[in-house]
């Protein structure tokens, strides 16, 4: 899930560490150790500042637009047992709360392109009708951490553990009075002026960080004890019960704060657990995993390809996952993508189509989206499972707003690939 990123210099060094790590690590794509996205990330010598929007929006300075309110009320959280457990049936990978981002903050203009798709005779259809948000990592010159091990700064050093603070901060971002989920409200609250009222609310999907065991990720000798309070207790993140207690914390807030915004358009259907592997959480996902299951939502999963325990998922608590085939980002056979659909299959998984803006002519990488979709359709996945999709930082509303005519066309075909699903309900 992930895009080739950075200077070539870096990549080495991801490439270093995968052969010190071994071949299990190597299945990572190589910004697991670096950064994402190489044409929407700036170096954060200064503090980036928002790009011009189309509509006022806060400062990356203070984003939220209203005071933070981070304690969850305990009367907006409640287990609801008759509360269906549901999945989106296309759900895009929306990343934000990175300070590296450009643009940092979002806007419903901005979101329109992935609520809403107009078509070449001009036609308007309802487009992904699940959004999961997420982010690995946040870089300024005041403060950069990770928020799931194993990430690392434009330099290639291991970036430090994400504190309680710094988690706050990224509920801050997500919540944000016109930014975040108000953009994604407003951009189909505009799109029901064209289209009526869709035929459910839009699902939504938080991640979750990882409750990082030590203060570095990197170093067997930092401090567990780093993170910060819960209930005026200091959490030790060499206990389980204490990693528990955090992500409790952190999916209590979620709730809360959705609650709070009233969306007409938005619904709250599951959490998204980050580490894209197994190895170091599996002792935690199965009490997250009733935690979340026991309000009626759902927990979820994308492993990297032949991630550690992908073969395992179910047991492991998860209500759905999607697979990686991690083709696009390198120089492996076209024939990867159809060996992971049919692993998939064999292990009940749904599939994640992967794309970036390596995908413009420009870079000539879209015929390996194309092959995304020819195999999705040939092997089954197109007709009959949820998907999710990895598109970078921006890269549908990349294609989209290219003057090549290449580019024009590509993001039509992806787009009827999405709308055209026989799994669809017409949403």
């Amino acid at each position: 899930m992930g895009a080739p990123v950075r200077a070539i210099w870096i990549a080495g060094l991801a490439l270093a560490i995968c052969a010190l790590a071994g071949p299990v690590a190597c299945n990572k794509p190589a910004e697991y150790y670096a950064l994402k996205d190489r044409d929407k990330y700036v170096v954060p010598s200064a503090e980036p500042s928002a790009e011009p929007s189309e509509e006022p929006s806060e400062s990356p300075a203070d984003v939220s637009g209203e005071p933070s309110d981070v304690s969850a009320d305990p009367a907006d959280i409640s287990e609801d047992p008759g509360r269906e457990i549901v999945s989106p049936t296309d759900m895009v990978l929306l990343y934000g709360g990175n300070r590296a981002r450009t643009p940092y903050t979002w806007t419903s203009d901005r979101l329109m392109d992935y609520v809403s798709y107009v078509d070449r005779d001009g036609k308007w259809h309802w487009l992904f009708d699940g959004f999961l948000l997420l982010e690995l990592k946040t870089e300024s010159k005041t403060r950069s951490v990770c928020f799931a091990s194993g990430y690392r700064s434009w330099d290639g050093e291991p970036l430090p553990s994400a504190t309680k603070a710094d988690w706050e901060k990224l509920l801050d971002y997500y919540f944000a009075s016109t930014s975040g989920l108000s953009s994604i409200e407003t951009a189909v609250e505009k799109s029901v002026k064209q289209l009526g009222e869709p035929p459910r609310k839009r699902m939504v999907v938080m991640s979750i960080p990882e409750p990082i065991l030590r203060e570095s990720w990197s170093d067997a000798s930092s401090s567990s004890v780093y993170w910060g309070e819960v209930d005026g207790t200091q959490m030790d993140f060499s206990l389980t019960p204490h990693r528990n207690q955090a992500c409790k914390w952190f999916i209590d807030s979620v709730i809360s704060r959705f609650g709070k915004k009233n969306f007409k358009y938005l619904e709250l259907t599951g959490f998204y657990w980050l580490p894209e592997d197994c190895g170091s959480t599996s002792d935690l996902i199965g009490q997250v995993a009733s935690y979340v299951n026991d309000m009626g939502y759902s927990l979820n999963w994308i492993p990297y390809y032949h991630a550690e325990g992908y073969t395992r998922w179910k047991s492991f608590g998860f209500n759905y996952a999607y697979y990686q085939p991690n083709y696009f980002f390198y120089d492996v056979p076209e024939s990867r993508v159809a060996t992971a659909c049919t692993e998939a299959a064999q292990h009940g998984l749904a599939m994640e189509l992967e794309f970036d803006s390596d995908a413009l002519a420009s870079v000539g990488k879209g015929n390996r989206l194309r092959s995304y979709m020819s195999a999705f359709r040939k092997y089954g996945a197109w007709e009959s499972q949820n998907m999710a999709y990895y598109q970078g930082g921006w890269a549908v509303r990349d294609l989209k707003e290219s003057a090549v005519a290449e580019d024009n066309d590509l993001y039509h075909d992806f787009c009827e690939f999405v709308i055209t699903r026989p799994i669809r309900d017409s949403h």
